[in-house]
């Protein structure tokens, strides 16, 4: 195999409870990711030379800071079969919108890197290498609903096949994930305990349960609240079941029972905001 393909899916949060702070400055969240049809495209090809190349449509990530490029280091250094290779990354998943556009690129890298240089990596040490690149990482390589808990490295699947539809917008405003754990660190929020809720509904493809219990940690302390607000009252007002933040912010996703309401949705709002039509993963 000279070359290879793969989509980077995003994520959305149906439940995202950050727990406590830990003494390495990590955090112990408890969250329910949710896998959607918005991807990202990764095409890798083995070059001659020996060095890492990289074309995308987003310049400003085109540097030795993204994940991508870290994550070819630490797999050249481990696996010393890997030679040179050029990345063509198509990034359709907004950035800084709380979507894991990063982390899915990372984990997709990881998944492909291992076929591409059939290097036979368990799942295992594929997510040891993840959880060193990032906390979303290790979550963001099973293509199902997950339960993420630990500061992400802890992952139970969900027997679930739960087919719902969900509007994705992104507003203009973006979120800064360091800042916006500071800013939880400095308030006092209880345990709300929605996770189980979550899986019993996806388990049994319960939408009503599911949006009675949608909750995310850091839509209380997000800067820009009322435009969050006004965001998930257009998407309820216009048939969601229910809606949230996603992450850290600042996309906000709606859920929709039918694909004929969320497309209803879509054509009313498509003209006001940069807004994705996806189905879930299963």
């Amino acid at each position: 195999m000279e070359e290879i393909y793969i989509k980077a899916r995003a994520k959305i949060n149906l439940s995202l409870e950050v727990l406590n702070k830990r003494k390495d400055n990590y955090h112990n969240i408890e969250s329910v990711f949710q896998k959607i049809n918005l991807y990202d495209e990764i095409w890798i090809r083995k070059i001659k030379t020996n060095e890492f190349k990289m074309i995308t449509n987003v310049c400003e990530i085109n540097n030795k800071e993204n994940i991508i490029y870290k994550a070819y280091r630490v797999l050249k250094e481990k696996y010393k079969k890997i030679t040179g290779i050029e990345v063509k990354l198509n990034k359709k998943i907004p950035m800084q919108a709380g979507l894991g556009g990063g982390s899915t690129d990372c984990a997709s890298f990881i998944i492909a890197i291992n076929k591409l240089f059939d290097l036979n990596m368990s799942k295992k040490e594929m997510e040891e290498i993840g959880k060193k690149l990032g906390a979303d990482v290790v979550p963001c390589m099973y293509k199902k609903a997950v339960l993420v808990e630990g500061i992400g490295d802890i992952i139970t699947k969900i027997d679930t096949n739960f087919k719902y539809y969900v509007l994705v917008i992104k507003p203009k405003i973006s979120c800064s994930t360091k800042k916006m754990y500071e800013k939880l660190d400095e308030s006092k929020l209880e345990k709300r305990n929605v996770s189980n809720n979550v899986i019993k509904a996806l388990e049994e493809n319960n939408i009503n349960l599911l949006s009675e219990n949608l909750y995310n940690s850091f839509e209380e302390v997000i800067e820009n609240k009322d435009i969050i607000e006004r965001i998930k009252n257009e998407l309820v007002q216009n048939g969601a079941k229910a809606s949230l933040m996603s992450g850290s912010g600042s996309s906000v996703y709606g859920v929709f029972e039918n694909k004929e309401k969320a497309k209803t949705a879509y054509k009313k709002l498509k003209n006001e905001y940069e807004i994705y039509f996806c189905n879930v993963c299963n």
